[in-house]
């Protein structure tokens, strides 16, 4: 096979891989960030606990974390057939990717999270702020670098999906080196949708350490500043006490 007969296959290919990854990306950033905030909150000491919600939504994400992806895919076929209207193609596969996706980035947050100063969080207690303020205010931002690290792991993690998904005829890198590389023996091709996975996977990694890193310095430039400015805000009624002493 010619370059000029591969290079539309690839394109296509890559096309379809970047559509799945990204809208599964999308809904499990989406859906798996409450639900890992969330787990931290209702953990022991935390802000809402409550330990048979903690309990029922671990046990749900350790359930979907557990399964194998390809098994996932086969036993998730009746429901992607009702949302999607088929089980072959791009878009089918986006279904089972999403679901696949969701509890391995919820977990990702609730490890980013855990790793929030908790003084911060006294401290913003301590001047009146409620839980939603806590949690826009102080445990998404000071998290934001993990949770960019976490992100970059879930595409990386689901781009290995999406080509898994592309053997039962999903689409994509995936689907392209099955078909071509192992059915009909073109291994040059084959090579050539390995060496662009391998690509695409480095420059994700790049950009995602670049941006986790540049959001890291800048908080470390900038100090402790919400926790001092919180403790300041503080030193007036000090001050006012000792007065009127």
């Amino acid at each position: 096979m010619t370059w000029s007969e591969m290079r539309p296959l690839l394109e296509q290919a890559c096309t379809e891989t970047l559509i799945m990854v990204g809208w599964s990306t999308l809904i499990a950033v989406v859906v798996g960030l409450p639900i890992g905030v969330l787990l931290v909150l209702t953990d022991k000491g935390g802000l809402l606990q409550s330990t048979v919600l903690n309990k029922v939504i671990g046990q749900i994400v350790n359930v979907g974390r557990s399964l194998p992806f390809i098994i996932l895919m086969v036993a998730l076929m009746s429901f992607t057939r009702w949302v999607t209207g088929t089980t072959i193609g791009s878009g089918a596969a986006i279904v089972p990717l999403a679901i696949g996706g969701i509890p391995f980035f919820a977990r990702l947050v609730e490890t980013a999270v855990r790793e929030v100063d908790h003084g911060l969080v006294e401290a913003v207690q301590s001047m009146g702020g409620d839980n939603w303020t806590i949690v826009r205010k102080v445990l998404v931002p000071e998290a934001l670098p993990s949770l960019i690290a976490s992100t970059t792991t879930t595409v990386i993690a689901l781009i290995g999906y999406s080509a898994m998904a592309g053997t039962v005829g999903g689409g994509g890198l995936g689907d392209l080196a099955v078909r071509y590389g192992y059915q009909r023996f073109e291994t040059g091709l084959m090579w050539i949708t390995v060496a662009v996975l391998a690509v695409v996977i480095s420059l994700i990694q790049f950009a995602g350490d670049c941006t986790a890193r540049s959001l890291h310095h800048r908080g470390a430039r900038s100090g402790p500043g919400p926790k001092l400015r919180l403790l300041k805000a503080k030193e007036p009624a000090v001050a006012d006490v000792d007065k009127v002493a």
